[in-house]
């Protein structure tokens, strides 16, 4: 546009000149009808260069397939969870875990004194995440810690899976005396399911026990981890993340939207405009 001012101003039309006794009364009548085309002519240049110029929208569109990861995440939130402010750092640390795990569904469950599945399997990452910063300890009671039934009921949530990896990730701090589900039978419920299970004990040795979580494990194709700081539970978290990262690749599309032709056709209605109202002087 700076090049057509700069023309507009400099590059005069030479034409056969007439000369008149009252130029400049011809000239004054003349004077809008000028600045009528001068402004048509800009207008028709301006259309030009906005279509020249290809303005485009983009949407990207990702599809992922069915062959994710599948992860259900068990978390202690009784009474125990609340000294040194365990819980929130656990959830600090899965919420960041969460972030990781972008084309993968995850599901959560909470148990206490019972259990229950707070977001079952889904893509929605927010939810998820919003769901948990409202989760306090307390809210499944404080008194006991049904283990066993939190890992049953959470893989009874892969029961219509199609998936080929499944995971659920059991951390804790207590000892199950619940007394609900017997630990063969959440066992076996996982093995039946093709659940990994990967157990995680926080705290001292004796707050947990380690060969029943050693067992879940075991048994199921998973690994217990021991975390007695922040920094070896959120270590863990990271360790479980590449040892079951998922190697999707998510189908991308870029979608496009062209707009050149609504300036392209305002810069021609501009032009036929310029044309009738040159040729009509």
């Amino acid at each position: 546009m700076i090049l057509f001012f700069i023309c507009l101003k400099f590059c005069k039309q030479k034409n056969i000149a007439i000369y008149f006794p009252n130029i400049k009364l011809l000239q004054k009548a003349s004077a809008k009808n000028r600045l009528g085309l001068n402004i048509v002519k800009f207008l028709t240049i301006f259309f030009l260069i906005i279509s020249l110029a290809s303005p485009i929208k983009e949407d990207n569109i990702v599809i992922n397939n069915d062959k994710g990861y599948e992860i259900s995440l068990i978390l202690d939130a009784s009474g125990s969870m609340q000294e040194g402010g365990k819980f929130t750092i656990v959830k600090d640390i899965v919420k960041d875990f969460i972030n990781k795990r972008k084309h993968d569904k995850l599901a959560l469950s909470i148990f206490a004194d019972f259990a229950y599945v707070a977001v079952p399997l889904t893509y929605d990452k927010r939810s998820i995440k919003r769901l948990l910063n409202r989760i306090e300890v307390g809210v499944a009671g404080v008194r006991q810690t049904a283990l066993y039934e939190a890992l049953f009921l959470s893989s009874n949530l892969f029961k219509t899976s199609h998936s080929k990896e499944k995971i659920a990730i059991l951390l804790t701090d207590g000892i199950d005396n619940a007394n609900t589900i017997p630990l063969d039978v959440a066992i076996k419920t996982a093995k039946k399911y093709g659940i990994k299970v990967y157990t995680i004990g926080v705290g001292s040795m004796g707050d947990f026990n380690p060969t029943v979580l050693q067992q879940i494990a075991s048994q199921t194709g998973g690994k217990f981890f021991h975390a007695n700081t922040q920094q070896k539970l959120q270590q863990i978290y990271k360790t479980i993340n590449k040892l079951e990262k998922s190697e999707i690749k998510a189908n991308k599309y870029v979608k496009k939207t062209y707009y050149f032709q609504y300036s392209l056709a305002l810069a021609i209605l501009f032009m036929l405009i310029y044309f009738y109202m040159a040729n009509k002087e």
